[in-house]
């Protein structure tokens, strides 16, 4: 999906560059802004490299079960359905523990493990379950702490107060949060939510029943 937008992106603007009589300036503007990224890229690299060998090493060092045992009484409200030591506790931590940080990249695979591991304990494989609405509402409003992603990009491009977004990125990342589990664990207590499938099996012969 996102291809077709950025490729209708580029047609509009070669279009209208050549409607006004622009199309230099939009090349000029196009090679400019493709050697901005690459700088901002590198200017990303060293901090994405140190956040994702911490978070590599608390995998590792088993410290990610030690934090899924300190926050079980807040996974067991948020996620009551998933055993206090499944493999999805500590999925669902250092996805947000990467959000926390500011690593979006870094966040994706493990809430992608998550994911997987939250399919695993789903019944009704077509549907969602509670948990993975509940993380999924979370990993998308996640609080940011340290917004590093964004500090990187305002200090490649030499802001001179690179961290005065902190203070509003937490407080917008704590309204985002509370609005997106509150609304999660209001509706999934809606009937209009709730889809009751049958297994393959049943749905058979219930057929067959209706058929004789």
């Amino acid at each position: 999906m996102l291809n077709y937008v950025w490729i209708t992106l580029m047609l509009v603007a070669i279009v209208v560059g050549a409607i006004n009589g622009k199309l230099p300036e939009v090349t000029n503007a196009a090679f400019e802004m493709a050697q901005v990224s690459v700088n901002i890229a590198f200017g990303l690299i060293g901090i994405m490299a140190l956040w994702l060998g911490i978070l590599k090493i608390a995998e590792n060092s088993g410290l990610n079960k030690i934090l899924a045992r300190a926050i079980k009484p807040v996974s067991r409200r948020l996620f009551p359905d998933i055993p206090p030591d499944h493999p999805a506790i500590s999925a669902i931590l250092l996805n947000l523990s990467a959000n926390w940080l500011g690593l979006s990249n870094a966040a994706t695979p493990f809430g992608l493990k998550a994911m997987e591991e939250l399919q695993q304990l789903n019944d009704k494989k077509e549907v969602a379950s509670n948990s993975m609405v509940t993380f999924l509402a979370l990993n998308t409003a996640a609080i940011t702490l340290i917004p590093a992603t964004i500090l990187g990009v305002r200090i490649s491009l030499k802001s001179t107060n690179p961290a005065e977004i902190i203070g509003t990125t937490i407080f917008a990342g704590i309204c985002a949060t509370t609005i997106a589990v509150t609304a999660a664990k209001i509706l999934e207590k809606l009937p209009i939510f709730k889809k009751d499938l049958l297994p393959e099996g049943d749905v058979a012969s219930t057929n067959t029943d209706a058929g004789e």
